[in-house]
C-alpha cells in the first residue's frame, strides 16, 4: 500500500472524538502532508508577530469558520489557500483527528490532507513569516519532545513541546502533532522493522 493510502487507512481506524461546541467558536486546521523521496513530510507555518492570536507561533494552516463555509473541511481548505496558496482542489483528504480546544475560545476541527510536492506556494506574508517543512519520522525522536504543566484559568494543563532544527512547536499544534504521530505509529513500526523493508 502506498504511504498516503496507509496514512488514510490508519486514521480511519480511530473514531473521531467530537467536542461539544457550547460557547466556543468554530475553527478548523489542515495538517498538510506530502511525500518527498517516498517519505511523508508535514507542512507548518510560523505566524507573523503582529497577528492577534498565536502571533509568532508555529501552527498548521487554518482559522475561524466563516458564514459561507459549508463545513469544517471548507474552512480548513479555504484558510490553507488564503495563507499558503495551496488550492483546495489540489488537496486530497486523508482523514481527521479529534477536536481540540484552543485557549482563545475555539473548538478546532482537525483535517488531514495531502498535496503534491513540490508545490508553488503563494504565501500571504501578512500572516505567514516562515514556511517550515519537516519529515514526519524525525518528529518521532523522543529527544526533541517534552511536556510541561501550565496554569490556565485556575487549572493545570499539560502542554506539549517539540524542538527541532531551531523550531519550537508547542501548544495545540504540538498536541495535534502528537496525536497524529501516535495514530500513525503502526506505519512507522512497519517501515523501521526488517520485515517492512
Amino acid at each position: 500500500m502506498a504511504p498516503l493510502q496507509q496514512i488514510s487507512a490508519e486514521l480511519a481506524r480511530f473514531p473521531v472524538k467530537p467536542m461539544a461546541r457550547g460557547e466556543l467558536r468554530s475553527a478548523a486546521v489542515l495538517v498538510p502532508l506530502f511525500l518527498r523521496d517516498g517519505e511523508p513530510w508535514v507542512l507548518f507555518t510560523r505566524r507573523t508577530e503582529q497577528l492577534k492570536n498565536h502571533g509568532g507561533e508555529i501552527s498548521f494552516p487554518g482559522g475561524a469558520a466563516e458564514e459561507q463555509d459549508v463545513d469544517f473541511w471548507q474552512t480548513a481548505l479555504r484558510e490553507t489557500e488564503e495563507e499558503m496558496g495551496i488550492l483546495a482542489a489540489d488537496v486530497d483528504p486523508l482523514g481527521q483527528l479529534d477536536d481540540f480546544y484552543s485557549v482563545y475560545g475555539f473548538r478546532v476541527k482537525v483535517c488531514v490532507g495531502s498535496y503534491i510536492d513540490p508545490y508553488p506556494y503563494l504565501v500571504d506574508e501578512n500572516e505567514i513569516a516562515e514556511v517550515i517543512e519537516l519529515p514526519l519520522e524525525r518528529l518521532r525522536d523522543p529527544l526533541i519532545y517534552h511536556q510541561e504543566d501550565w496554569q490556565h484559568k485556575g487549572r493545570m494543563f499539560p502542554v506539549d513541546f517539540y524542538q527541532l532544527d531551531g523550531h519550537n512547536i508547542w501548544g495545540m499544534t504540538a498536541a495535534i502533532l502528537k496525536q497524529l504521530l501516535v495514530r500513525l505509529e503502526p506505519i512507522s513500526s512497519l517501515q523501521s522493522s526488517p520485515a517492512g523493508d
